[in-house]
C-alpha cells in the first residue's frame, strides 16, 4: 500500500523487528504460519543481524508462499527496534496492523479472533488481547507488566503510568487512524523499544477495548534486550530518552489540557525520583520531590520516606516506620 492508497480490505500487516534472533525466529514464523486467519502479509524487518537471522529468516520464503500469505525480510543497518519498525511500516498494505516480537508467539486464533471484533465493532478502531507469560521451557513465570482494569477502555495514562500492559503483541490497530497519525510511516525514532511511538498516540484519541482471552504468549529471557541489566549511564540515557519520546508524544497528541500536562510531568518527576534514589543522588531526589509536591501529587508517605532518604533524620525515620506498622 503506497501512502495514498486504500489498505486491503480483511488484510493483516505483521510488522516485526528482529536483531540477532537465529535461535527463537523459527518459533516466532510457525506461530504466523499456522494462524487461522487466511489473509496475512508478514513484514520482517532486520536490524543489522550479525548471526544467521537472515539465513533463517529466508529458509520460510516457500512456506510462506505455500500458505498464500505475503513475506517480506526488509533490511537495514544496526540502529533499534523503532528504526526497524519504520523500514517495515513503509511496507504495509493490510487494512489491519499487529507488531509482535520475534521472540513470542501467536496463538492460532489471535490474528482471527481480533479481525472478527473489530469487523462486528467498527466503532472501535483498535483492541487487545490479554498475554499468556512462560519461561523458555514453557513453563508459566510471572507477568513483568499489570494487567489493570480490563474494563477501562481509555488505556493513554494507564499505559504510561504502567497501571496496565503495553504487551506489543497484544494490540490490533487499524491502519487508516494510524497512518493519520503517522502519515509519512515513520513513528519517533529512540532506543527505548517501540510501543509507546505505536500505541500512546492512538490510545489518546481511540478507545481500545479488550478481549479477555490470552491470545499471545511472552517468552520470558532474562538475557534479552529489553531485560537485560543495565549500567547506570545506560539507565540514566534511558529514562533521559523517554523524556523526550514523551515530550514528542504530548506534542503529537496536542496535549493542552491543564491536567494531562500536570500527570505528564508528575509521570517524569516520579521517575527521576525512583532513579535518584537508586542510584544514591540526593540532590537530584529532592528536586525531584520538591517538583511532585509543586505539581500536588505527592502523598504524606511518600514525603516522609524520601525526606527520610534525603537527610537521615532520626526522627523523620521513626516516624516513617510507625505509620509502615500501622497500616
Amino acid at each position: 500500500m503506497g501512502k495514498n492508497c486504500d489498505p486491503v480490505k480483511n488484510l493483516v500487516s505483521i510488522v516485526t523487528p528482529v536483531y540477532n534472533g537465529e535461535a527463537h525466529l523459527a518459533r516466532f514464523l510457525d506461530s504466523v504460519l499456522v494462524q487461522s486467519w487466511d489473509h496475512i502479509e508478514m513484514i520482517l524487518t532486520d536490524d543489522g543481524s550479525e548471526d544467521g537471522t537472515l539465513e533463517a529468516a529466508e529458509a520460510y520464503r516457500n512456506a510462506f508462499a505455500r500458505r498464500g500469505f505475503g513475506y517480506q525480510i526488509v533490511t537495514g543497518r544496526h540502529r533499534n527496534a523503532s528504526a526497524a519498525i519504520n523500514r517495515g511500516l513503509l511496507q504495509v498494505r493490510g487494512e489491519f496492523l499487529i507488531w509482535p516480537d520475534s521472540d513470542d508467539v501467536l496463538e492460532q486464533d489471535s490474528v482471527c479472533r481480533r479481525v472478527e471484533f473489530l469487523q462486528r465493532n467498527p466503532q472501535y478502531q483498535c483492541v487487545r488481547s490479554l498475554g499468556r507469560y512462560v519461561d523458555e521451557a514453557g513453563e508459566p513465570a510471572r507477568a513483568d507488566e499489570k494487567q489493570g482494569n480490563l474494563e477501562e477502555e481509555h488505556l493513554f495514562f494507564p499505559v504510561l503510568e504502567s497501571r496496565t500492559f503495553v504487551c506489543c503483541g497484544c494490540y490490533m490497530l487499524r491502519t487508516e487512524p494510524f497512518f493519520a497519525i503517522y502519515p509519512k510511516r515513520k513513528i519517533p525514532e529512540y532506543d527505548v523499544g517501540q510501543n509507546f511511538q505505536m500505541l500512546l498516540p492512538f490510545l489518546y484519541t481511540h478507545r481500545c477495548p479488550t478481549l479477555t482471552e490470552e491470545l499471545y504468549t511472552v517468552y520470558i529471557r532474562p538475557g534479552s534486550h529489553s531485560r537485560r541489566m543495565l549500567t547506570r549511564q545506560e539507565e540514566e540515557k534511558k529514562y533521559a530518552d523517554y523524556e523526550r519520546l514523551i515530550d514528542e508524544i504530548a506534542e503529537l497528541c496536542n496535549i493542552t489540557n491543564r491536567d494531562e500536562k500536570r500527570r505528564l510531568t508528575l509521570w517524569k518527576q516520579r521517575r527521576r525520583l525512583a532513579l535518584s534514589r537508586k542510584y544514591g543522588r540526593k540532590g537530584r531526589a529532592a528536586a525531584a520531590l520538591f517538583r511532585i509536591g509543586m505539581c500536588r501529587g505527592l502523598s504524606f508517605r511518600e514525603c516522609l520516606r524520601t525526606l527520610d532518604y534525603i537527610i537521615c533524620g532520626c526522627c523523620i525515620s521513626r516516624l516513617y516506620h510507625w505509620l509502615q506498622r500501622t497500616q
